[in-house]
């Protein structure tokens, strides 16, 4: 898939520095467990049994946007790690990320896709409740214990085609 000026492509284990860099470039609120993500961790994640993501690629400008995902069960496939960079934001690059891991849920036969937004970046809550995300009392299961709790939106992505998510 490409979009804007970026080509979205599956992550492998070379990709670990490229997705932390533009994780680091997107301008988290130091104060959030995201500003603690080291290589490892995001090796650990990205690499582990049914685990994944996309690097979102721009033609001579190395990586934009990355996403991650992992499985939570076996109805809910975790959005997580959802970047890019501010001079790529307002292009799409970050809709067609969150539409690739809902892609890979409803292949996978995931029910939902459920994600965690940090108490330091509540801004961007109308971005997923614009693609159809909404706020639900569910725990997240990877929240890190020394920040405060997310808030926690899922996505129904069973009954939705993905071409119907593209308008």
């Amino acid at each position: 898939m490409t979009v804007a000026r970026a080509a979205l492509r599956p992550v492998n284990p070379d990709d670990v520095p490229a997705f932390h860099a533009v994780m680091m470039a997107a301008g988290m609120d130091p104060r959030s467990s995201w500003a603690r993500t080291t290589l490892l961790d995001l090796e650990r994640s990205l690499f582990s049994p049914g685990a994944g993501g996309f690097l979102a690629v721009g033609s001579g400008e190395g990586a934009l946007g990355c996403v991650g995902y992992r499985p939570d069960g076996a109805a809910t496939l975790t959005l997580n790690k959802l970047a890019t960079r501010p001079g790529a934001r307002g292009g799409g690059v970050g809709r067609a990320l969150v539409w690739q891991v809902e892609h890979v849920a409803r292949a996978g036969g995931y029910r939902r896709v459920l994600l965690a937004v940090s108490q330091f970046n509540l801004d961007v809550l109308p971005f997923y409740e614009k693609l159809g995300y909404v706020v639900t009392d569910d725990t997240y299961a990877h929240a890190n214990p020394s920040s405060p709790p997310p808030v926690v939106l899922v996505k129904s992505v069973s009954t939705a085609p993905y071409e119907d998510m593209q308008r």
